[in-house]
């Protein structure tokens, strides 16, 4: 048997993974408590719901919103599953608390499209992009792109996230005005010196400007695996 090459980008849509992607800005009076319920109930929470595969929090260096969220899935099906809709509907009472706390916030449920590279980087790149008539030419390029930035070092993986519509309903206060559901383009690398690098030859390649790309650092992650 050939052994899987995994430096290939994954572009199937079937086999997809789905993500939560959560960002908001908080109140530096509510910031400790916001923080002591991701870290000590939220995640958690949220990674043992059946489907969920891993949470992760980040907090932003350059841009974007201060805190970042992302849940892979087994699949978007899991984000119309009883168990993630009753997860969503009786939150506990630190959950409506901390929601309500929430600034700003973004709530995307996406696809992982264009999968290049393995593992978990320190830092991560979130670059949004012009939105696209062809979402499968996207993914190509996407896996083009994501395949030349193997070739830089730190890259560790990098991955197309396309917001499903249906899925993505706003947080309660997330504002709905000229809310637009962008493509974005993840890419994790092993230092911020090589998430900057990696950030503006993602941007070049897609025609983006590099100054909206969100430069992030890694907190913690959790994965379905650990759990007990």
């Amino acid at each position: 048997m050939t052994p899987l090459d995994t430096s290939l980008p994954d572009t199937d849509a079937a086999a997809a993974n789905g993500l939560l992607f959560v960002a908001s800005d908080v109140d530096a009076d509510d910031d400790a408590d916001f923080n002591r319920w991701y870290d000590q109930e939220h995640v958690e929470e949220r990674v043992r719901i059946p489907g969920f595969l891993s949470g992760a929090r980040y907090t932003s260096l350059e841009g974007g919103r201060k805190y970042l969220g992302l849940y892979r899935t087994q699949s978007l099906a899991v984000f119309r599953s009883p168990d993630y809709r009753a997860a969503f509907e009786k939150q506990t009472p630190w959950s409506v608390a901390n929601l309500d706390r929430m600034r700003q916030p973004i709530r995307r449920v996406c696809a992982v499209r264009a999968v290049t590279g393995l593992g978990s980087g320190s830092h991560a790149v979130v670059l949004p992009l012009p939105m696209a008539a062809d979402t499968e030419a996207l993914v190509a390029r996407a896996a083009r792109i994501g395949k030349a930035l193997t070739e830089q070092a730190g890259f560790v993986q990098s991955y197309l996230l396309v917001p499903d519509t249906a899925l993505s309903t706003p947080l309660p206060r997330e504002s709905t005005e000229g809310r637009v559901l962008q493509p974005m383009l993840v890419i994790e690398t092993s230092s911020a010196a090589a998430a900057c690098t990696a950030r503006t030859t993602a941007a070049v390649a897609f025609d983006a400007d590099p100054a909206t790309g969100w430069l992030l650092a890694l907190g913690w992650k959790l994965s379905a695996a650990e759990l007990r």
